[in-house]
């Protein structure tokens, strides 16, 4: 069995996050973790937060010497900032004269059109957003990501697969229909794009959309695109609703704060074909048996097919709009502005990262499930034998 599972507040000393179920022998080091963390911070767009709130990786449990073990994987993401929260956020109880004096602690009754701050308010009984916001913030994900390294590295090891992601639209920027599909070995040059989009010109029309935005203080969204190659047939089952593989990838991104809608494949647009254009014919050449096209995103009848897995997530603009929001003051009922929490003007290059992260421990969690196995070598002589063994391929 392999799940994960993450703790930890934004302000708070550390995120951690553990995983079990890694087999022994995955190769995995600090620095390949602090490296993944660091590709989330990037991207033109965000603000000051992501250059003074580094991470700091810790592998504390589950790898020896750059190899797991076979035990859970346990991993901790220090704030360098927690200095300056240490009263405010403190575990253990704070003298009430001390907290008085913080005016990091001065309650948040102003909740955020958009955010997690006023239901969550409701639903815990808190009077105050901090609660909240503090758990509910995308800092989260720097746990995810780490997790996610992990499995992106299982993935590779164990099976040859490889998974890229990259920035397909922000705000009203899009890529232009039937532009190629960025490959493994493009990945670094998208990474060193600003907004980590594969279309140079796109890229370049993008970051006047966020400068744009910007000056109007104003935020965007997008839709981030993760393909993933060398993945074989049979992820997946069709025989239960939470064996299926796109519904287990379609909850695992809209999962990821500010995601609001997630397509497999041609998704919405094979919705407005016609039958005879909407699905992938299949053929046999020297090669085995493949689809003439892609349009079902690698996933058919919830199971993989051995094509290339495609999936989009749209991610809504942050909710913290810098010319802030109505809202209401819940310590008085009056008509207020919307707290103001951070300085991006948008997430979305990040989001590709997190996107990653996401699917890589979904399909980590059903290779194991199919294939078994305790150590990568045996996971990888499982798959290979049943790759060998296919009645039809």
């Amino acid at each position: 069995m392999f799940r994960w599972l993450t703790a930890g507040e934004s302000h708070g000393p550390a995120l951690v996050a553990i995983c079990d179920g890694v087999p022994a022998g995955v190769a995995v080091t600090t620095k390949d973790i602090a490296v993944a963390l660091a590709r989330r911070r990037a991207g033109y767009g965000r603000g000051a937060r992501m250059k003074f709130e580094q991470d700091e990786v810790e592998l504390t449990g589950g790898v020896r010497h750059g190899r797991t073990l076979g035990g859970p994987v346990a991993i901790r993401v220090g704030n360098t900032e927690w200095p300056k929260w240490e009263t405010v956020m403190s575990a253990d109880p704070v003298d009430a004269d001390v907290l008085s004096d913080q005016a990091r602690n001065a309650p948040l009754t102003r909740p955020r059109p958009g955010h997690a701050d006023l239901a969550g308010m409701q639903k815990y009984g808190h009077t105050d957003a901090r609660p909240i916001l503090e758990r509910a913030s995308a800092r989260e994900t720097a746990a995810r990501v780490a997790l996610g390294e992990v499995a992106k590295r299982l993935l590779d090891q164990a099976l040859g697969v490889e998974i890229v992601s990259h920035v397909v639209a922000l705000g009203s920027v899009a890529v232009p229909d039937g532009t190629a599909l960025p490959r493994p070995e493009d990945q670094q040059a998208i990474d060193n794009d600003p907004v980590r989009c594969a279309d140079q010109a796109t890229s370049e029309r993008m970051v006047a959309e966020i400068d744009a935005a910007r000056k109007d203080g104003d935020t965007l969204g997008g839709v981030v695109e993760v393909a993933v190659f060398g993945a074989p047939p049979g992820l997946g089952s069709f025989t239960h609703w939470d064996r299926r593989l796109d519904a287990r990838l379609a909850g695992a991104l809209m999962s990821i704060q500010a995601i609001k809608g997630v397509e497999v494949g041609d998704g919405f647009t094979t919705a407005a074909r016609r039958g005879s254009q909407a699905h992938d014919e299949i053929e046999r050449d020297s090669g085995g048996i493949h689809r003439r096209t892609n349009r079902a995103g690698g996933i058919e009848g919830g199971m993989s097919t051995g094509e290339v897995i495609r999936v989009r997530a749209a991610m809504k603009p942050i909710s913290t709009v810098p010319r802030a929001l109505d809202t209401i003051d819940t310590s008085t009922g009056e008509a207020a502005k919307a707290i103001n929490q951070r300085s991006d003007v948008t997430a979305v290059p990040a989001a590709g990262v997190v996107t990653e992260a996401m699917v890589a421990l979904v399909l980590a969690e059903a290779a194991i499930e199919k294939f078994g196995g305790d150590s990568v070598e045996e996971l990888r002589r499982n798959a290979e034998s049943y790759l060998k063994s296919l009645v039809i391929s």
